[in-house]
């Protein structure tokens, strides 16, 4: 009986210890596998501030329809229905409908100046757009990258609370034997603690650095990542002057900058308008009712031609060309500074990126060398031959030489990376395939919003969120406890 009351005991710490295997490795289970490609295009879909810019692409789109229609035929209608009573007739009561259309035959150029700003708004704006969706791959490759590398300083801190923690054993026992003084004791428990500290901040920097990635791709804030692509080295062999060359040529937002300086060319001859005549065509039908005192009815027609010259203004149309041609000429300068910052920028990610690679190629035998120093110090303390100090120095030798090739890596990938978005390259064509997905329906987006999904199950929840006045109230009760 006893014997199989201790089987049945051990069959649950076996169930136990199998269950807590099974929750231990869930997280890891669950977690979403991807790779650098699938993140930038999934940013590309789903990414909310990309829509907000793309929307911009609709109502550049309808101020261009505004322009092209202010120059088509007009048609309004009107009816009327009035009576009138003087002392020497009789009240009359009428009822009068027209139908009237106008066109303008010339403006000045007015209406074809607009119509041609509209239609490089509408073009820079698609610009605009394709140059966001650039700097949002730039963005999800630095924010992947910056996960990977906090990862592996996570394991870099942990290997070394775990040799603290091996190390601090190794003096307890030893000063238990009277082989080490306490000294030693006392300066490997702080050290592990320090150790500890660094461990901390890695693992939060990695789930700080994980929630930015979920952002930009607009999923559930709290999924797991399994991220699987790591570092390979991919040598850039452009040299700095053909970059340059190219981001001059290729730059969206450079192009930008000269549709504006092409808008402002308009905007002056638009202004310059003020001074010429317009002539517009007007035709109209129009039928009259008479109810009193008598009935009677008639219908007419009309057409006329229109000319309208302003002769003085007040100086109204000399103020607005000399506004259009100061905006015109400051066009001019933010292209040319523009210029100035793609140069600035290019040189900037190169010099980054050629600097990195160099520490990529100097770190890896620096890790190899602190390795076999840091073995060295320790086995030489074990012996009795070496100092606390030696461990310490060696150790963090170590962690420093691991910490810069971490560094140098993810360096030269985030480097490599902002020099071709500071260059202006494309997409390829699979990420434009991605954003050509992007659904800018704003019902939709709220429908499918990981926020506002988080929002209402909080709402459905059995327990009831803290709500204002409750949180007002435990930071009165901080305050209060300080």
């Amino acid at each position: 009986m006893k014997i199989s009351r201790q089987i049945k005991k051990r069959q649950q710490k076996i169930a136990l210890a199998l269950a807590s295997v099974m929750l231990g490795l869930m997280p890891a289970a669950l977690a979403a596998d991807l790779s650098l490609q699938e993140a930038v295009n999934m940013a590309l879909t789903q990414n909310t501030s990309l829509k907000v810019t793309q929307k911009g692409e609709d109502t550049a789109d309808a101020a261009l329809k505004k322009a092209r229609g202010s120059n088509g035929v007009s048609v309004s209608a009107s009816d009327t229905l009035s009576t009138s009573k003087s002392s020497d007739s009789d009240r009359q009561a009428r009822n009068g409908a027209g139908v009237s259309a106008s066109l303008p035959l010339y403006t000045g150029g007015q209406n074809q100046a607009n119509i041609k700003k509209a239609e490089l708004a509408a073009d820079s704006a698609r610009l605009l757009t394709d140059r966001s969706r650039e700097n949002l791959k730039l963005s999800v490759i630095k924010a992947y990258y910056d996960a990977l590398e906090a990862k592996k300083t996570v394991a870099v801190r942990q290997e070394t609370v775990d040799k603290y923690q091996e190390h601090y054993t190794n003096v307890s026992q030893l000063y238990s034997a009277g082989a080490k003084a306490r000294i030693d004791v006392i300066r490997s428990s702080v050290e592990l603690s320090n150790a500890r500290q660094n461990l901390i901040k890695a693992q939060n920097s990695y789930e700080v650095d994980l929630a930015t990635l979920r952002n930009y791709l607009n999923i559930n804030r709290t999924e797991p990542l399994n991220l699987t692509t790591d570092f390979s080295y991919d040598a850039f062999g452009i040299a700095l002057d053909d970059c340059i060359a190219y981001a001059y040529t290729n730059r969206k937002d450079l192009r930008v900058d000269q549709y504006k300086v092409e808008q402002q060319e308009q905007a002056v001859k638009a202004a310059k308008a003020g001074y010429l005549p317009s002539v517009s065509l007007s035709l109209g039908l129009d039928n009259t009712n008479v109810f009193q005192p008598s009935s009677s009815s008639s219908q007419g027609a009309s057409a006329s031609v229109g000319l309208k010259w302003s002769i003085f203004d007040g100086g109204v149309t000399d103020a607005a060309v000399k506004t259009a041609q100061t905006e015109y000429e400051v066009a001019k300068l933010n292209l040319l500074k523009d210029k100035e910052d793609v140069d600035l920028a290019v040189r900037q990610a190169y010099y980054n990126m050629r600097e990195a690679e160099k520490r990529l190629n100097s770190t890896q035998d620096a890790v190899h060398q602190a390795e076999e120093d840091a073995y060295i110090a320790r086995e030489k303390y074990r012996a009795g031959e070496g100092l606390m100090l030696d461990i310490i120095d060696a150790q963090e030798a170590l962690s420093t030489a691991q910490l810069n090739y971490i560094s140098a890596q993810y360096d030269y990938a985030r480097d490599k990376a902002s020099v071709e978005n500071a260059m202006g390259i494309s997409l390829s064509p699979a990420e434009k395939e991605a954003a050509a997905k992007l659904s800018t329906d704003v019902a939709a987006t709220l429908a499918s919003s990981p926020i506002e999904q988080a929002g209402v199950a909080a709402g459905a929840d059995t327990q009831p969120a803290a709500t204002p006045a409750a949180v007002a109230d435990e930071l009165a009760g901080n305050e209060e406890t300080k």
